[in-house]
């Protein structure tokens, strides 16, 4: 009789690591954003706290990007899907219908009072709101707040977590802001002209005084008319524009023959609507931004 209790204890005492390790090996809550920018400023602010999915991944166009049947398998078990809006990712509104999702939503440029477009172009319609908000780094800001806001409702306990990140976030953004000012404002305003395939950088124009001329609308698959392309070619002429840059694979042969046309040298490929692969040039937000500015200013200084 005696010999039976204490085996029983090593029993229940054995027993209890186990338990512990079953309770440290729960998974994340699951996170999923809609493209890589986005998906970039949500793993910063959720940290460790959530598993971050990224649905249209870096280099890949998310204006026409097409869901697999594993992205709304994703969707189904998410504590949170992250959209942009203003019309730039509607597949995953159809997705999140077609799914029945019933957790967080959270639409990154609420609150934000877009641009519009001045004519049709890009598949998007003449007045149709600018989506590309992320270019002004104080949107961007903004941007951090919603998704800050809809990490808590998504996770109350972890309240305390996130808004710590979202404060150090946003002072690097703060920064970044600085930053970007000061290297455009090391340019003249009459150079700080730059041209690129499709018109992704009117949000960045108008925060940072740069007027950006391209041969095609908002979206990146439109190709453009030779009218528009042999007018751009004279301007960049006239003006003696030297900032003449690729974005986005799919356009860059239509640039380059810009650039042979016009005179010039093209200056490199900014990011507009993706992030570069991790080993590239702008592996998250604040170095696409980064990327970019030093690529204009450059280019802009005649370098």
């Amino acid at each position: 009789m005696t010999s039976i209790l204490p085996r029983r204890g090593l029993l229940a005492l054995a027993a209890l690591p186990l338990t512990a390790g079953r309770a440290r090996a729960q998974p994340r809550p699951l996170a999923v954003a809609s493209f890589s920018i986005l998906g970039d400023m949500l793993r910063e602010l959720a940290g460790e706290a959530m598993e971050v999915r990224v649905l249209a991944g870096p280099e890949t166009d998310a204006h026409h990007f097409q869901p697999r049947p594993s992205d709304a398998e994703a969707l189904r078990g998410a504590a949170l899907v992250l959209r942009n809006g203003l019309g730039f990712d509607p597949w995953i509104d159809r997705l999140l219908r077609s799914t029945g999702y019933r957790g967080v939503v959270v639409t990154a440029t609420k609150g934000i009072t877009p641009r519009r477009t001045e004519a049709a172009a890009g598949g998007h319609a003449a007045g149709a709101p600018d989506p590309h908000a992320w270019q002004d780094v104080r949107l961007a800001a903004a941007y951090a707040e919603t998704i800050l806001a809809g990490l808590i409702a998504a996770d109350p306990p972890g309240a305390a977590r996130y808004q710590a990140a979202g404060q150090a976030y946003a002072a690097r953004l703060a920064a970044l802001d600085g930053w970007v000012r000061e290297r455009l404002g090391s340019v003249p305003p009459a150079r700080r002209v730059l041209v690129t395939s499709h018109a992704a950088f009117g949000y960045f124009a108008a925060a940072y005084g740069v007027r950006v001329l391209a041969p095609q609308g908002m979206g990146a698959g439109a190709q453009p008319a030779a009218g528009r392309v042999a007018a751009l070619i004279r301007q960049i002429r006239q003006e003696s524009i030297t900032a003449v840059f690729l974005e986005g694979p799919g356009s860059q042969m239509v640039m380059r023959q810009i650039a042979r046309d016009a005179g010039v040298r093209v200056g490199g490929r900014l990011y507009a609507d993706t992030l570069s692969a991790p080993d590239g040039p702008a592996p998250g937000y604040e170095a696409m931004m980064r990327h970019n500015v030093e690529l204009m200013v450059t280019a802009m200084l005649g370098g």
